[in-house]
């Protein structure tokens, strides 16, 4: 799945090629490195330029942050979780679900998304940056239900946001809340439960009628 797009001016946003791309490249490998030796509380820039061999002037300038960094690895490595197109929903939902179970299942990913929504509490940047990130992720991998919307497998008035938000909340919920790591059980159930509930009608968009049981497959 393609990256989110981030507003003008927040850390990162570019993506030149040639010298400027292999800076954010040994970059964004040192700040994943330091967060894997000592999590986001240990993390500076000074460790990250020391790592990376890049002024520290360099990261000051281009991210301004060490919450600019963090959000543009975020983005960076969520590009490895590709949208899934298998043909039929409940595919695509396990496969989506399984690739974001593996996504998280590295401790320092784990840490990464830790940091960022600390950081957004205190930062109202890195807030808009976050907000953005998850919002073109949903409108993204809402394309399959799109999809599944017009193979009549869900009702046609079913919210691609909704379906896709109910997907990702139990990851979320046990990364951030229950502090606990995720498996593919996880995966599993939330897919599962996902289907079953946006099959019945439970996403559709706000202001319509009851569920019409005959509606789908």
């Amino acid at each position: 799945m393609t990256t989110a797009h981030q507003p003008r001016g927040a850390p990162g946003e570019t993506r030149p090629g040639g010298r400027t791309a292999r800076t954010r490249e040994a970059v964004l490998a040192a700040v994943f490195e330091e967060l894997g030796a000592g999590g986001f509380a240990a993390l500076t820039m000074e460790k990250v330029a020391h790592r990376s061999r890049i002024h520290v002037a360099t990261l000051y300038r281009r991210w301004r942050s060490i919450e600019g960094l963090v959000c543009d690895l975020l983005t960076e490595l969520s590009s490895d979780v590709p949208l899934p197109d298998t043909g039929t929903l409940p595919g695509d939902l396990q496969a989506l679900a399984r690739s974001i179970s593996a996504f998280y299942g590295e401790p320092r990913t784990r840490r990464l998304i830790e940091a960022v929504v600390s950081a957004a509490a205190r930062d109202p940047q890195v807030a808009g940056v976050l907000r953005s990130f998850f919002g073109e992720r949903l409108a993204l991998a809402g394309q399959m239900v799109e999809r599944a919307v017009a193979r009549g497998e869900l009702p046609a008035d079913t919210d691609p946001e909704q379906v896709m938000s109910a997907l990702g909340a139990p990851f979320y919920y046990r990364i951030l809340i229950a502090r606990r790591p995720v498996d593919p059980a996880l995966a599993e159930s939330a897919a599962t439960a996902v289907w079953a509930a946006a099959r019945a009608g439970a996403y559709r968009r706000a202001g319509h009628g009851p569920v019409d049981d005959t509606t789908g497959p």
